[in-house]
């Protein structure tokens, strides 16, 4: 566990906080899971309590040229709208909230060690490694307010999410499902990528 708690820091429903979150961090005000159901028609996720009550989901149109994700609270009231924008060098989706907000997630790709996501309305950063599967979410004064990790080898495309502004939870839970959204983006182009190269050699 010491290795996966240092590099990997996913944990299950019911698991302490990570150490090293907790070291850096302090214990996070609240702890949300997502589970993503394979195997329908629609790209639907769950994102549950530390109880394993649904407390929001997240919808996506198929087929969906721009990717469109609505994002609802348990009773089924709009919480966010996303639409990923096509045909731009980077990855780059935009956020409608339900209270009128509305920024942009454009993700940068030149960077080999770290990959970060400029939340570009909110002036917040995405921090983090795809190949390592953990991210930080900071304000725009380098503040925590989030901490993300998924779960290796999982089918079901687990991830947690330690919170730490919870007033800002709604917020947050839209970035993590857009973040869901450019990760499976982007291993689906390097799938492409491997299946190109593997065809022409």
């Amino acid at each position: 566990m010491g290795v996966f708690s240092k590099y990997h820091r996913y944990r299950e429903v019911g698991q302490d906080a990570n150490v090293n979150n907790v070291e850096m961090f302090g214990e996070p005000a609240r702890s949300l899971f997502t589970t993503t159901k394979v195997f329908t028609l629609h790209h639907h996720i769950d994102i549950t309590d530390g109880n394993e009550n649904i407390i929001y989901q997240a919808n996506t149109k198929f087929p969906s040229l721009h990717d469109k994700t609505d994002i609802t609270d348990a009773d089924g009231r709009q919480i966010a709208h996303i639409e990923r924008k096509f045909f731009t060098l980077h990855n780059r989706h935009f956020v409608t909230m339900a209270d009128g907000r509305s920024f942009e997630i454009a993700t940068e790709f030149w960077h080999i060690i770290k990959d970060i996501a400029n939340i570009e309305g909110l002036g917040w950063q995405l921090r983090g490694n795809i190949v390592g599967l953990n991210f930080q979410l900071y304000d725009a004064d380098g503040s925590i307010i989030a901490v993300i990790s998924q779960k290796m080898f999982s089918l079901h495309d687990k991830y947690c999410i330690d919170i730490y502004r919870p007033e800002e939870e709604q917020t947050v839970v839209t970035i993590l499902i857009t973040l869901q959204h450019i990760v499976r983006d982007r291993a689906n182009a390097s799938s492409i990528s491997s299946s190109s190269s593997s065809s022409s050699n």
